[in-house]
């Protein structure tokens, strides 16, 4: 049995030749099931999805991906522009790793950063996406302007958003601690109780390589006050685009509702998902691990047919 199967028992694992290198995931559920595609977040890879994705394969064909530069997915260089980790450039590679899945259209559900690159996707090519789930963010534009408005709020976005090899280098000093300490400081429990052991093993597998520590930081990079994330975000805002499909708002109250202006909803109501309609968890910011039997409640009720 190969590391982390057996946080996802009767799934098989994937290798996919793509854009940008090559893609790790994990699929399971009946051939001929609906497909879903699951994004994880930062500082993290498919593996948050393993209490979820066995539920969620009776009904669909399930895909959970690692990111490109997380996990076991390739980590390219960003090359001349540096945009390589810039979010409408990783949507059309996952578009491209879905068609060789042999899967046109998606329903698609992401978390954190992956969420991200699931928004963005689906505003660049929304006839492929048939339902779009978004757990705990809000859109990029949004973020900065919280930031900007209360200098020291989520003070990782900057610093990971610094040129190079400024926070690689800090970081890896000590990933574990570094990594770690944002797992502690972000979820519910305030300590690495709602991880599994053998998910934890792979995040610090993944983050400890120097090469995946420099994606994250372009990952972060691309999504910065000056990225180009950002400013596609306001290019669409100003064009009056939003997503067509039905939307999903999942909204932990401590990470993004409490003490903010607006709740998560209420800023994708006003930007990009005017009709979206949001379920709040009550738990920290990791609500696949946290709040498994809520997260998953809530996300079957927006998936059936």
């Amino acid at each position: 049995m190969a590391e982390g199967d057996d946080l996802f028992p009767g799934f098989e694992p994937l290798w996919i030749e793509g854009p940008a290198g090559r893609w790790f995931g994990r699929a399971g559920g009946p051939a001929d099931a609906p497909p879903l595609l699951l994004l994880h977040g930062f500082p993290q890879c498919h593996a948050i999805w393993h209490r979820l994705a066995p539920a969620l394969a009776r009904t669909h064909r399930v895909i959970a991906l690692d990111l490109k530069g997380y996990g076991w997915s390739a980590a390219p260089a960003s090359g001349a522009d540096g945009n390589a980790y810039a979010k409408r450039k990783v949507g059309a590679e996952i578009v491209a790793v879905m068609e060789r899945l042999g899967h046109v259209r998606f329903a698609l559900a992401g978390h954190d950063r992956g969420g991200r690159v699931a928004y963005r996707l689906a505003l660049d090519a929304p006839g492929r996406v048939e339902r779009l789930a978004l757990l705990d963010i809000v859109p990029t534009s949004v973020q900065w302007e919280r930031i900007e408005a209360h200098p020291g709020m989520n003070p990782h976005w900057p610093f990971l958003a610094r040129p190079a090899p400024e926070p690689e280098r800090e970081i890896g000093r000590d990933p574990d601690a570094y990594f770690e300490g944002l797992l502690r400081s972000w979820c519910g429990a305030g300590d690495l109780s709602p991880f599994d052991a053998r998910a934890l093993t792979l995040y610090r597998q993944a983050w400890n390589v120097p090469e995946r520590i420099h994606a994250m930081c372009e990952d972060y990079r691309a999504g910065g006050a000056d990225g180009p994330d950002r400013a596609d975000d306001r290019a669409d805002l100003a064009a009056g685009r939003t997503l067509p499909m039905p939307v999903l708002v999942l909204a932990t109250r401590d990470y993004l509702d409490r003490g903010k202006p607006e709740t998560a909803l209420a800023a994708w109501h006003r930007t990009f998902a005017p009709t979206a309609e949001g379920v709040s968890i009550p738990c920290g910011h990791f609500l696949a691990e946290e709040a498994p039997a809520a997260t998953l409640a809530a996300l079957q009720a927006f998936l059936a047919p």
